[in-house]
């Protein structure tokens, strides 16, 4: 059997519907369509009840599942040996980052890196959702918080302040906010995020009556309603200390300091590529530490 047609097998009963499985192995719905349908007539049984809700492993498939889980991780470890052999500085690192820091931070410091190593290919990866670097989705990943998988090695390498902005206009038009009111007759554009998240938790103390007109899924975008004077939010100093038509209020409390942490495969972190760009990413974070976490 062709371990591909499995590993679609395996992604298809993960994800429920093939466009969801196409998005996890990187291909097209009409290929894993394809190379499924194809499967199944070359073994001779059905896998997988279709339905309005999407495919169903049939009981014999369901079964099936725990060995092909056995089989991935067998595979993804014979990749990473491989990924980790000895090849010097050259080679292929994918990073994944999250939002503005990876915008605004991480592509400058890879950009540099990339500058100096002329046989590494880099690329990275800016999107929310979490990668299992031991699948290898990505080879380093820098996450505000702490990962979750036990075969990783994190570190803290940044600690990013936040504050609360206001632009000219909008203090103009309102008025400085009251915070002994918790902000009554205010508007506040706040990130859609956990309820752990510092800078949430932090602006829902200070501004209890403020009235949250916009909840997004950006920093950018949280940034521009601020900009065109519609509200104020806790924002990164890093990100908006710079932009002189802002403002930074004065608080109760000081705004909340959040940690990055890069994390890396162990069986990956020895790779010399990767080796010399974690060290490099380090030292870049250090020499920026000021401007991410201003006194």
């Amino acid at each position: 059997m062709d371990w591909d047609d499995l590993r679609i097998v395996l992604a298809v009963t993960r994800h429920g519907s093939l466009s969801a499985a196409a998005r996890a192995l990187g291909t097209t719905q009409p290929t894993v369509s394809r190379r499924l349908d194809g499967f199944e007539r070359r073994i001779g049984v059905k896998l997988f009840e279709r339905g309005a809700n999407g495919l169903s492993p049939t009981p014999l498939c369901a079964a099936l599942v725990e060995g092909l889980d056995r089989m991935e991780e067998g595979s993804l470890a014979v990749e990473r040996r491989i990924a980790a052999r000895d090849s010097g500085l050259q080679g292929e690192i994918t990073v994944t980052s999250i939002g503005w820091f990876g915008d605004y931070v991480v592509a400058p410091l890879l950009a540099k890196f990339g500058g100096q190593h002329k046989l590494v290919t880099l690329e990275l990866i800016n999107e929310a959702r979490r990668f299992n670097l031991s699948r290898r989705d990505a080879d380093v990943a820098f996450r505000f918080g702490s990962f979750e998988q036990e075969d990783l090695v994190e570190r803290k390498v940044a600690d990013v302040a936040y504050g609360l902005y206001a632009s000219a206009g909008y203090l103009k038009k309102h008025g400085p906010p009251d915070f002994s009111t918790g902000c009554a007759g205010h508007a506040v554009v706040t990130l859609q995020a956990g309820p752990d998240w510092a800078p949430g938790r932090w602006l829902r103390a200070l501004a209890p009556e403020a009235r949250a007109i916009l909840r997004t899924n950006s920093v950018r975008s949280q940034l521009a309603v601020v900009e065109a004077g519609e509200a104020f939010a806790s924002l990164p100093r890093a990100l908006v200390d710079r932009r002189p038509m802002l403002q930074r209020l004065e608080t109760p409390r000081p705004g909340p300091v959040m940690p990055v942490r890069l994390g890396v495969h162990a069986d990956l972190r020895e790779t010399p590529r990767i080796r010399a760009f974690i060290d490099f990413a380090v030292r870049e974070l250090e020499l920026r530490s000021a401007e991410l976490n201003p006194v």
